[in-house]
């Protein structure tokens, strides 16, 4: 298969590092220096698009992959205000194949399903209050992470008594607490408990490096090779 790297980044060379191991060529590698060369001609050389850039550039480096017809999946978080548009272009253009995940870690997706099971059991047991945590290194720009906030979606669509989370300490019984630290050369580590009077339960995935996330990004491409539609994660693991 051949690979365009949108976002060259330490993502996107552990990316490179895993999509060579697994046999497959990288064409394309657009990053900040070079953004002349992300064209038609030159996306056109690859079966899939990998984009891991950043949230102010990744809306558009998506969307220029669709109108030029290459298959894309997407790991930037911080954009999702605009993930709609996204899907909106897709199910009107029926050739084009988009993937998105908040984390591409085949762990942190079995993390997502305890935490949505979970959930669901501790919804009729109004004693137990839930916060979150999650911890990652210094030069990540978005607070919270795009992993947090599709944990803390799962909890609310669960728990109805929270109502919205928030990003700082909170007395309010209807917010999802949700406190972010960065700290340096942390890869990641995510936390969910739940806290009664006479006992806490608590959920915790801690990255230890980013293969994980890079393994999990070019088994994605792997899978919308030669696909049409909107997929996640879900589908790629068969969940």
């Amino acid at each position: 298969m051949k690979i365009a790297l949108i976002g060259y980044g330490k993502m996107g060379k552990a990316i490179e590092e895993i999509a060579v191991q697994r046999g497959h060529e990288i064409v394309l590698k657009i990053d900040v220096g070079n953004l002349q060369e992300f064209t038609r001609e030159g996306l056109n050389k690859a079966n899939v698009a990998i984009e891991f850039s950043s949230p102010h550039s990744a809306f558009d480096n998506v969307m220029k992959c669709l109108q030029y017809e290459t298959p894309v999946i997407c790991g930037s978080t911080g954009w999702l205000d605009r993930l709609d548009e996204v899907k909106a272009y897709c199910n009107s253009h029926p050739g084009a194949a988009f993937l998105y995940s908040s984390n591409y870690s085949i762990g942190v997706n079995i993390f997502f399903e305890l935490n949505r099971k979970l959930a669901s059991m501790m919804a009729e047991h109004p004693f137990y209050d839930v916060s979150m945590a999650e911890i990652h290194h210094t030069q990540k720009k978005d607070a919270p992470s795009g992993t947090a906030i599709s944990l803390a979606e799962q909890i609310i669509d669960q728990v109805k008594r929270k109502k919205l989370w928030v990003n700082h300490i909170s007395d309010n019984p209807d917010e999802l607490e949700i406190i972010s630290e960065r700290i340096d050369i942390t890869p990641g580590t995510h936390s969910v408990k739940y806290s009664s009077l006479v006992d806490n339960i608590e959920i915790i995935h801690t990255a230890h490096s980013r293969m994980g996330f890079a393994n999990g990004a070019v088994l994605a491409a792997e899978f919308i090779n030669g696909k049409n539609g909107i997929f996640s994660m879900k589908d790629v693991l068969g969940f």
